[in-house]
Parts: structure tokens; C-alpha cells; sequence
């Protein structure tokens, strides 16, 4: 699967139309907002703030040093796949006084991205853990930072304690390419899960 940005085709007058929600989750300065920049269509809403002297206290910058903002609410971006298929994504704020926005966030998502900082990986634990309780399909896209050790993608898996068929990523999401393989990686894991969930009998 594949898309372009927004480009669109011919859509059938008896199509309904069809939106795609996508969660891009992750610890505080991951790369949520940057991911979301790349790949949308339109210009994207975000809802940044310069860190304050008191934030800093509950936000740790070790690692992210050069970090000045910090996402409040969410950032929003869509993509155009054809005139009745459309894509919207929905980024996270990364910081713990933020989660109680996460359920109303991921309410009516297909799944989510998980952005890792392989400098801070232990950031990314509670978004990982949020979907899987709540049984949500996801991926985990390691964002390569310039300058931070490179790992294997199963070496990433095991530290996580990721399930075997949770694809892990490496990616440069200030890369629009990069950045778009990432959403094409967590549709398809998401329909095969659909599809194996119906083969079952399952209901989703």
C-alpha cells in the first residue's frame, strides 16, 4: 500500500466515504510533531509551547538538551490517499500530566505509531503499554536521531518486551518517504489483524 500526499482518483458518486484515524504516540521528544509536519497535506495543526523555566523540573531534557517546545494537546494532519479514502493522524503529547487525553485520542482509531528514542527508550513504555491494554494494533518506529547509537530492530523488540508480531521500524521521520513508510507499515499490520480476527470469527 502506498500514497502520495494529495494526490486523489476518481471516486465512485455511490462510495461512501471512508477516514482512517492514526495515534502517533511516543515519549517527550520523540518526534511526534515532526512525523506528522512531514507526510500531511495540509498545514498542520499544532498546539506547541515554549518550555518554561518550571517545566522544566517535571519535564526531563536529558537527552533532547536542545528541545525548546512542547506539544499541549495534539498536533492534527491529513492525508489524501484518493477523493473517499482520507487519513487523519493524531499526535500525542508525550508528558505524564498529558495522558488523561490519550483515551479520547484513540477513541474510533485503526492504530497508533509509537515513536522511540533509542536515547530515552524507556519513555516510549507507557505508550506501548496503553495500547496493548487496550488491545489496539501499533508499531514501534525507532526515529534514528543524528549522533544516537543505532540498535537492530529485535534488539529494540527485546528491550521493549514487544510481542512477536509488532513490527519495529527504523525510520527518519523528518524524512517524508521515511515518515510515510511508517503509517504504510502500522495499516497494513492493523488489516491483517482485521482480517485474521474475521477468519476467526472474531468479533472486532
Amino acid at each position: 500500500m502506498g500514497f502520495g500526499g494529495s494526490e486523489s482518483y476518481g471516486r465512485d458518486p455511490g462510495e461512501a466515504p471512508v477516514t482512517i484515524k492514526i495515534l502517533i504516540a511516543g515519549g517527550f521528544g520523540a518526534g511526534k510533531t515532526t512525523l506528522v509536519g512531514s507526510v500531511t497535506e495540509i498545514r498542520a495543526l499544532r498546539t506547541e509551547e515554549p518550555l518554561s523555566g518550571p517545566g522544566a523540573y517535571v519535564d526531563s531534557l536529558d537527552g533532547v538538551e536542545r528541545k525548546s517546545t512542547t506539544t499541549v494537546a495534539m498536533d492534527f494532519g491529513r492525508i489524501t490517499i484518493r477523493d473517499n479514502l482520507v487519513i487523519y493522524l493524531f499526535g500525542t503529547p508525550g508528558q505524564e500530566r498529558f495522558w488523561f487525553m490519550w483515551d479520547e485520542l484513540a477513541s474510533g482509531a485503526l492504530g497508533a505509531v509509537v515513536l522511540a528514542d533509542t536515547r530515552r527508550l524507556a519513555d516510549c513504555f507507557p505508550s506501548v503499554d496503553f495500547f496493548e491494554r487496550r488491545r489496539l494494533p501499533f508499531t514501534v518506529a525507532v526515529n534514528c536521531f543524528d549522533g544516537a547509537r543505532r540498535y537492530h530492530p529485535e534488539d529494540v523488540r527485546a528491550a521493549l518486551d514487544l510481542d512477536p508480531g509488532v513490527p519495529v521500524i527504523l525510520c527518519d521521520v523528518r524524512q517524508r518517504s521515511s515518515a510515510r513508510d511508517v503509517l504504510v507499515a502500522l495499516i497494513e499490520h492493523a488489516l491483517q489483524g482485521l482480517q485474521r480476527a474475521r477468519a476467526a470469527g472474531t468479533h472486532v
